[in-house]
């Protein structure tokens, strides 16, 4: 809604104040000496507002959405871990070469709308369907750039993707081995040829570890002495400590006696004339397994969830799941808390008992 307020300055001289005030806006004004500019002015700033395309600033109507992508990607990315640089990156470009040339006022909701919807319905270059998570990153990813460029560089007021609707995640994937899969598993990994499969996936089982976490690990990176790997790249970018025991404990012991020299990781691949070292590639090794232990629709990631079902259903709290896991809030775990209602019920059981044997001896 537009006001126009009329006032006299201290010559004398008429002014016309137009004050817009929308919802989801902040409150403008601007003052003109004619009343016809200023009611003009806040009919154009009332539907700029409605429309979504209002920039208070110049710097929006200036710059381009290429030229604010590029500054991210060049002063902000190489602050975040390489698995994000890597991934904002691709998504970041990808909505450089859809919408690079607009102005950043010209951005509206339902600009960016469209190119979700656009995502929503396209194939990736496996000529899959994009995932609502893929899509939810790629608008999360255009979602910090508005948000940087509105609070650092001002070259905005506002951003459009906040007024536009997020894909909804689905329920998170929770497939995690029966006993016969495991053992069935374990049998084909020890059958495989590749030399570090069946540890690697007993390392898996053992920790919960990701796949990518597991094979970065390098010789010095683990303390046999407290039964520890220091894990240096993780998903979120924080160094982790995970206990080594058991199984996982033996088998690395066995993998130190007989290391090689020329490789630091733990699981290292064939050395190449000319090129530095590398760790091990599973994933045709892993495919290979899975299908001789005749186990459909598993992952390599659900051997985490597998490790988390199986510290769920030995009394783990939901807290030392997440420390276990590396996962920074307790929502991610609380998919396996089902899994542990037995020994909540064993809990409250002893509450329970606890209370009423107080209430009889009063």
């Amino acid at each position: 809604m537009a006001t126009i307020m009329e006032r006299k300055n201290k010559a004398g001289k008429t002014k016309f104040t137009a004050v817009v005030r929308r919802k989801g806006n902040p409150v403008t004004c601007a003052t003109f000496e004619r009343k016809t500019d200023a009611k003009e002015w806040a009919k154009k700033t009332e539907s700029e507002m409605k429309a979504g395309r209002y920039f208070k600033t110049s710097e929006a109507q200036r710059h381009t959405m290429a030229e604010m992508i590029d500054r991210y990607i060049r002063d902000v990315l190489p602050l975040k871990s390489a698995a994000s640089v890597h991934a904002q990156t691709i998504q970041l470009n990808w909505w450089k070469g859809r919408i690079g040339h607009l102005a950043i006022a010209d951005v509206t909701p339902a600009v960016v709308a469209e190119a979700r919807d656009f995502l929503l319905a396209g194939d990736t270059y496996r000529h899959t369907r994009r995932s609502p998570s893929t899509v939810l990153r790629y608008v999360a990813a255009l979602s910090h750039v508005f948000t940087v460029a509105m609070r650092e560089w001002g070259w905005c007021d506002d951003t459009p993707v906040r007024k536009v609707t997020k894909p909804k995640e689905p329920r998170g994937r929770v497939r995690f081995l029966s006993d016969a899969e495991r053992a069935r598993l374990l049998v084909a990994c020890q059958e495989s040829r590749n030399p570090c499969l069946y540890d690697v996936v007993v390392v898996a089982l053992c920790s919960g570890m990701r796949k990518s976490e597991i094979l970065h690990i390098k010789w010095a990176d683990v303390d046999f002495n407290r039964g520890m790997i220091t894990l240096h790249q993780t998903k979120n970018g924080e160094r982790r400590g995970v206990p080594l025991v058991g199984l996982a404990l033996e088998r690395l012991q066995e993998r130190f006696k007989i290391r090689r020299i020329d490789n630091p990781y733990v699981f290292p691949a064939p050395p190449r004339y000319g090129e530095d070292p590398k760790h091990m590639d599973i994933q045709s090794a892993w495919d290979w397994a899975v299908a001789r232990a005749e186990i459909k629709d598993f992952r390599f990631h659900d051997l985490r969830h597998s490790a988390a079902a199986e510290l769920a259903m030995s009394g783990a709290t939901v807290a030392e799941l997440a420390e276990i896991l590396g996962h920074r809030t307790l929502q991610m775990v609380k998919r396996y808390s089902h899994l542990s209602t037995s020994h909540t019920s064993g809990v409250l059981e002893r509450m329970a008992a606890k209370i009423f044997a107080e209430r009889a001896e009063a």
